[in-house]
């Protein structure tokens, strides 16, 4: 079943257009990668994605139902879950007040976040602002969570963090997939860890997909061709 569903999307920034013609789609429960160097459209399409800005051209639907008029936090209600670059936690707000700011019912509580992430449960009562940028990490991942969203988007969720930090936050994505069969987008540049968890990739050239198909079946050649520096 496919959850979301992005066709044939043009976008701009004023004048300037940004995406030209992306597709991609993410089915329940599947782990897809979206791919691509800096500037080609990533952070854009998930822009277009979660509502946060309008496309020209193209649909969005989510769960059959075409979103493209939704703003964005109706867009967060129908149950996407947004990751964003660069974390974006309150700074002035506890651990536990970040967490609960945008809680709504359903699986994904304080308790069950903090067991995924056993140290946000070490700082409820610090402020965001205290944490190191891997445990704001962490945060941002859990309040997205706390939203129980159908679909959880990832955009450059280990960005300059420290290996090992990285390798909990993979570990964590692992067991989201594993254990939960929540729908994950994720953004991402490491080829090696994407190919532990995602199922799918779709690969994004100057606003245009370019490429899509099987994790496995991203050859070197396409590599090269499309994410080489």
């Amino acid at each position: 079943m496919t959850l979301l569903s992005a066709q044939n999307i043009a976008a701009f920034y004023g004048p300037s257009q940004a995406l030209f013609d992306v597709s991609l789609d993410v089915g329940a429960g599947e782990v897809v990668a979206l791919m691509g160097r800096n500037g080609m459209g990533k952070s854009t399409t998930i822009k277009v994605i979660c509502r946060m800005l309008r496309h020209a051209t193209g649909t969005v639907t989510f769960d059959d139902q075409d979103i493209g008029a939704l703003p964005s936090h109706k867009a967060a209600r129908a149950g996407l879950g947004l990751v964003p670059e660069g974390r974006r936690c309150f700074p002035n707000l506890t651990v536990h007040e970040n967490l609960i700011a945008a809680a709504r019912p359903g699986d994904w509580d304080f308790t069950r976040v903090t067991e995924l992430f056993p140290r946000l449960g070490e700082r409820a009562n610090q402020s965001a602002a205290s944490l190191s940028g891997g445990e704001q990490q962490m945060l941002a991942i859990g309040r997205a969570l706390m939203t129980n969203p159908r679909l959880l988007i990832l955009d450059e969720a280990t960005e300059g963090l420290a290996p090992v930090v990285r390798q909990e936050i993979w570990s964590a994505i692992a067991r989201l997939k594993a254990e939960t069969g929540l729908a994950i987008l994720v953004v991402d540049k490491s080829i090696r860890e994407l190919g532990t968890v995602a199922d799918r990739a779709v690969i994004i050239e100057r606003g245009a997909s370019v490429w899509h198909g099987a994790f496995s079946e991203l050859s070197h050649d396409v590599t090269e061709r499309f994410l080489g520096v």
